[in-house]
C-alpha cells in the first residue's frame, strides 16, 4: 500500500471522481422499472415492474384515475404522490405486462424507483459531508476567536469587516452581470420546444413552497445578532456564529492579559485539533467521493442535459468565465498570486466543493488550503472565509440570475433593463440569505422569480438538471471565498508568500 500512501490526494479525489461517474453510470437506475410498495390483508408487499406495457390507477369502484406507458416512470411516481397528499383514499394499480394478462396490485402505498449499487451506496458520502460539517462551526468559532484576539485594536475587526463585504459584493455583482449578459446573448429559453416545455412540467413539477418570503436587508441585520449564542451554534446559523465569536475575541483584548491568555490557548488548541481532523477526515475523501458521484450520476444520469443543453451551457459558460476570467486574474492583480499557483493550491477545496455541492462542508478544507497553500494567515482565513461561505455565493447568485431569465424567456415575457436590475438586486440579498448547504438555491429562486412575476411553476423546467449544476456552481462560490482571502491578506500587508 505504499504507493498509495505517495500518490498526492487531490489525484486521489479526482480517481474517486472519474470512478465514481463510471460506476453511476454502468450501475444506473433503469427508466422504466418501478417498485411498488402495496397492502395485501393488511400486510405491506413490494413489487418490482420490471417488463410492462401499461400501469392504470384505479380508485376502489374499479373507476381509471390514469394511463401511463413505459416511457412515463416519473409521471406514475408524481401522480400518486399528488394522490397521496391530497388524501383522495385507496388506489389501486393495474399493471399490463409485455407477454401476459392484467394483473391489479391493491391499495398501493408509494411508487419509487428501482435503486442499484450506486444509489445503495450513497451514505458513505452522506458520512463523508457530515464529517466536514461537523468540524465546521467548532472550526469558526475557535478560530474566529483567536483571530479577532490577535487583531487587537476593535477599528482594525471593522476595517477588515467592511473590506471583506466590498470585496464581496464586488465578486456577487460582477458574477450575476456574466449571468445576465450570457443568457440575454445566448438566449436558451427560445430554444426549448413547446413538447420539451410540457414534459418537463409534467415530470419535475414543484411543490413550490408558498411560504418563502423575500429578503428584507435591516431584518437579515437584526438576526445577526443571536439572543442565544449556543442555539446559534446548535442551529448552525454562521453568521450568528461569526458575530458571537467576534464579540469574545475583540471583548479578549479588553482585559488583563493574565486573564484573557488562557482562553486563547484554549481556543487556540481547540482550532488547531479541528485542523488536525480535517486532515483525518479527508483521508476518506476518494471514497466519499466515489460514492457521492456514483450516486449522483446512477440517479440522474446525463440524458436530462441533452434537453436542456442550452440552459446548461449557459450557466457553466457563465460560471467558467467567473471561475477563470474574473477571480483568478482578480488574485493575481491585486494579490499578486499567480495565476496557475493559485488554481494549484485550490484542487482540493474544489473536488470537494464540486462533488458535495455545499460551501459548509467545504469549509474546512478551503480554511486549510488558502493557509497552506497560499499564504493566508489564520487571523484573515479565521474571518473571511466563513462570512463567505454564508453570504457571498457567485455561483449561486449567477444561476438565480440565469434561471430566471431563462423561465421568462420560456414563457415569453420580455424583461425590460429595469426588471433585470431588480433581478440582480435580488440574487444579491438572495445570496447573502443562502444557506451553505446542497439545494437551497430552489428555494431562493422562488424569491427572485417573484420579484419580476415570473410563473414560480418554471421551476420545473430546471429542476431536472438542478443537482448536476449545484455542483457545478459550488465551485466558484468557493473560489470567490479564496480570492477575497487573499485580496485582504495583502491589503493588510500579511499575505506570506508560498513556494
Amino acid at each position: 500500500m505504499q504507493w498509495w500512501k505517495s500518490i498526492p490526494l487531490h489525484h486521489k479525489i479526482l480517481g474517486g471522481l472519474i470512478l465514481g461517474a463510471l460506476f453511476g453510470a454502468l450501475f444506473n437506475i433503469s427508466k422504466y422499472e418501478l417498485e411498488v410498495r402495496h397492502r395485501v390483508d393488511g400486510t405491506i408487499q413490494t413489487s418490482n415492474l420490471q417488463h410492462w406495457m401499461k400501469v392504470e390507477f384505479l380508485a376502489p369502484d374499479g373507476t381509471p384515475l390514469g394511463s401511463y406507458g413505459p416511457e412515463d416512470q416519473l409521471k406514475i411516481i408524481q401522480h400518486l404522490r399528488t394522490h397521496m397528499k391530497e388524501k383522495r383514499g385507496r388506489t389501486d394499480f393495474r399493471v399490463t405486462p409485455s407477454s401476459d394478462s392484467p394483473y391489479t396490485l391493491p391499495d398501493v402505498q408509494s411508487v419509487e424507483k428501482v435503486r442499484t449499487i450506486a444509489v445503495i451506496i450513497k451514505p458513505i458520502g452522506t458520512i463523508f459531508i457530515r464529517l466536514l460539517m461537523f468540524v465546521a462551526i467548532p472550526l469558526v468559532l475557535a478560530s474566529l476567536i483567536v483571530g479577532a484576539a490577535s487583531l487587537g485594536d476593535i477599528r482594525h475587526v471593522g476595517r477588515l469587516g467592511g473590506k471583506t463585504m466590498l470585496f464581496y459584493l464586488c465578486t456577487i455583482t460582477t458574477a450575476i452581470t456574466v449571468g445576465l449578459t450570457l443568457v440575454n446573448l445566448i438566449s436558451p429559453g427560445t430554444r426549448l420546444s413547446p413538447d420539451a416545455k410540457e414534459n418537463l412540467m409534467m415530470e419535475f413539477r414543484p411543490d413550490v413552497a408558498s411560504s418563502v418570503q423575500p429578503p428584507d436587508l435591516l431584518e437579515m441585520l437584526v438576526r445577526i445578532v443571536p439572543t442565544n449564542p449556543f442555539s446559534a451554534i446548535s442551529g448552525g446559523e454562521m453568521l450568528q456564529i461569526v458575530f458571537f465569536a467576534l464579540m469574545i475575541g475583540v471583548s479578549l483584548t479588553m482585559i488583563d492579559t493574565g486573564r484573557s491568555k488562557p482562553v486563547i490557548d484554549f481556543f487556540d488548541g481547540l482550532s488547531e485539533t479541528m485542523i488536525k481532523m480535517v486532515g483525518m477526515i479527508m483521508t476518506m475523501a476518494p471514497y466519499g467521493v466515489f460514492a457521492l458521484i456514483a450516486a449522483t450520476v446512477g440517479e440522474f444520469g446525463f440524458d436530462i442535459l441533452e434537453t436542456l443543453i442550452w440552459y446548461s451551457a449557459t450557466l457553466v459558460l457563465g460560471l467558467l468565465i467567473q471561475t477563470f476570467l474574473v477571480l483568478g486574474p482578480a488574485v493575481r492583480i491585486f494579490s499578486g498570486i499567480p495565476y496557475k499557483k493559485f488554481f494549484s493550491g485550490m484542487k482540493e477545496p474544489m473536488l470537494v466543493a464540486f462533488t458535495t455541492s455545499s460551501s459548509g462542508a467545504t469549509l474546512p478544507v478551503n480554511m486549510k488550503a488558502c493557509e497552506n497553500n497560499l499564504g493566508v494567515p489564520k487571523k484573515i482565513t479565521s474571518f473571511v472565509l466563513p462570512l463567505g461561505a454564508t453570504i457571498n455565493m457567485d455561483g449561486t447568485s449567477m444561476y438565480q440570475a440565469v434561471a430566471a431569465v431563462f423561465i421568462a424567456q420560456v414563457y415569453a415575457m420580455d424583461l425590460n433593463l429595469a426588471q433585470q436590475l431588480t433581478i440582480l438586486l435580488t440574487a444579491v440579498l438572495a445570496s447573502i440569505g443562502t444557506a451553505p448547504v446542497p439545494g437551497v438555491g430552489i428555494v431562493m429562486l422562488i424569491i427572485v422569480l417573484r420579484s419580476v412575476n415570473v410563473p414560480e411553476e418554471g421551476i420545473a423546467l430546471i429542476l431536472g438538471v438542478d443537482r448536476l449544476l449545484d455542483m457545478c456552481r459550488t465551485v466558484p462560490n468557493i473560489l470567490g471565498d479564496a480570492a477575497v482571502a487573499t485580496i485582504v491578506a495583502k491589503q493588510e500587508g500579511v499575505l506570506e508568500p508560498r513556494p
